[in-house]
Formats: structure tokens, C-alpha cells, sequence
């Protein structure tokens, strides 16, 4: 057991704690790990949560009891939230992302892991008072954006495809209609890879009608599971609330409008601050 001063001993405490979202850990743990009293520990443990809070980074849960320790709750602050959306928008408004048809490229924002990270620690802060068990998404652009977010929640990923694959033994496999173009597709889930009555956080990078996760949705159904929540990085505005498949969501930022003649994209922050 190597003896910390109380300097390096900060620094590796708030690294152990940020490498270990929503896990209970045991001042007895600490007190070990760092040949140090309890009084000591829990010192060190105020001044931890004094700058997680003052920084905006999160928060720290103190439980009380035999039983009890300290669990880091990753949480983005309004400041910081605004600023990550900001950014986001500006990323999504350059000109050279449209594509023919009218689509957005994206694929190189949900390519950078540190700016899918923040997306992941907004999402974790919106449904942070939740009740999960697993985050899902549906291959293959979603895929980062599920797994920053259940790196921040502490939370498996759950991986629906479009195409069953023999390698996931049986699944459950259901046809569900495009909200967008009203077109018939396919997706399926291995038995094996969601727990019966799950609570499941459903996240995708890109929502029109909400066709798409509404599939998901029904074939959670499938498994008696229920939705904790879903969250989108970007939605379409220019589906009419009523058009729409989903009502309850959390987007981060929403498209209003292409103009691919003038080259022009719209965005504006999404529903998270509503």
C-alpha cells in the first residue's frame, strides 16, 4: 500500500471517482487504498464535491451507514450545457454537410469521441433521476452516441440491427414503418442481449417522423420491457407535431431547414432546455 500525500492523493481519488459513474464506493475503500483515516477521507471527499459543483462537473452522494459510501453523479450545468449545444449547432450549420436529397452528413461529429462524450454526460444529466437499466440503440450511426451515454450512466449498451446475424442466436425480429416515407423495414434484437422487463433508455443520433424509434419501442414490447426515457442528438423541424410518431423525448438540437440551392442550414438548440 503506497502512502499518498494529500495532494496526490486528491488528484487520484477525483480520477478513481470520475472513472467510476454512479458505482457506491466505501470510505473503507479509500481508507485502504490510500493508508488513510476515515476523518481523513471524508475531508478529502468535501473538498472533491466542493469543486464538482462549483465546476459544474457533477456531484457527489454521501450515504450514510455500514452499508453506505459515495456514489459521483456526472452532471453537465446549464452553463456548460448551453455551451456544448452552441457548438453543436455551429457544427451542424456549415454548408458543406449538405448532401443531395436535402440530407445532413454527420458522421464525422459522431466520430470524435470527446465531443460524443459531452452528448453522452448531457444525456446522463437529463435522466440522471431515472430508474435504467440498459441503453439501446439501433445500428449503425447511433452506436457512439449510445455508448458515450452509457459510459456516464455506468450502463450496458444494447445494440438492435437491421439485419438478424447468426452469431446472436435466436432474437425477436419485427417490422415496423418509416414515419418519414412511410416505407416497411426490419429490425431484431437477440434474446439473449435484454433482460425480461428491463427498463431501457433509448438514444439515436437522428429523429424525423420518429419512425425509427418507435420500432424500438414496440420491440422492447416484445420483451415486456418499458422506456425509461429517449434522447436524440438532433431531430427534424420540419415534421409537424402532429406528423410525429414520439411525443415525449429530449433532443439536443433541432434542424429546421435546408435550403441545398443557397446552401443554407438552420439549427437551433433542441427541446433539452424547454
Amino acid at each position: 500500500m503506497k502512502k499518498f500525500k494529500r495532494s496526490a492523493r486528491l488528484v487520484e481519488m477525483t480520477q478513481y471517482l470520475l472513472a467510476r459513474p454512479h458505482q457506491l464506493i466505501p470510505l473503507t475503500t479509500f481508507a485502504q487504498r490510500y493508508g488513510a483515516a476515515k476523518s481523513s477521507i471524508s475531508e478529502d471527499l468535501g473538498i472533491i464535491k466542493e469543486v464538482f459543483e462549483e465546476e459544474g462537473t457533477g456531484e457527489l452522494q454521501t450515504l450514510a451507514g455500514a452499508a453506505g459510501g459515495v456514489r459521483y453523479i456526472p452532471k453537465m450545468g446549464r452553463e456548460q450545457a448551453l455551451d456544448f449545444v452552441s457548438r453543436l449547432c455551429e457544427k451542424l450549420s456549415e454548408p458543406e454537410r449538405i448532401l443531395p436529397g436535402g440530407y445532413l452528413y454527420m458522421s464525422d461529429l459522431l466520430g470524435l469521441p470527446g465531443f460524443m462524450q459531452e452528448a453522452g454526460k448531457l444525456f446522463a444529466t437529463a435522466f440522471a433521476g431515472k430508474d435504467i437499466d440498459c441503453v439501446m440503440t439501433v445500428e449503425t450511426k447511433g452506436i457512439p452516441l449510445a455508448y458515450a451515454t452509457g459510459a456516464e450512466l455506468n450502463l450496458p449498451v444494447v445494440l438492435v440491427r437491421r439485419d438478424h446475424q447468426v452469431t446472436e442466436g435466436s432474437a425477436v425480429s419485427i417490422n415496423y414503418v418509416s414515419g418519414s416515407h412511410k416505407s416497411l423495414h426490419t429490425m431484431t434484437l437477440s434474446r439473449r442481449a435484454l433482460k425480461e422487463k428491463s427498463k431501457v433508455l433509448i438514444v439515436d443520433d437522428f429523429m424525423k417522423a420518429g419512425g425509427t424509434i418507435q420500432g424500438m419501442v414496440d420491440l422492447l414490447a416484445e420483451f415486456n420491457a418499458t422506456v425509461a426515457g429517449v434522447g436524440v442528438l438532433v431531430e427534424s423541424g420540419e415534421v409537424e407535431s402532429g406528423q410525429r410518431l414520439l411525443q415525449d423525448y429530449i433532443s439536443l438540437a433541432t434542424l429546421t431547414a435546408v435550403d441545398a440551392k443557397e446552401k443554407e442550414i438552420s439549427v437551433a438548440p433542441g427541446n433539452y432546455f424547454s
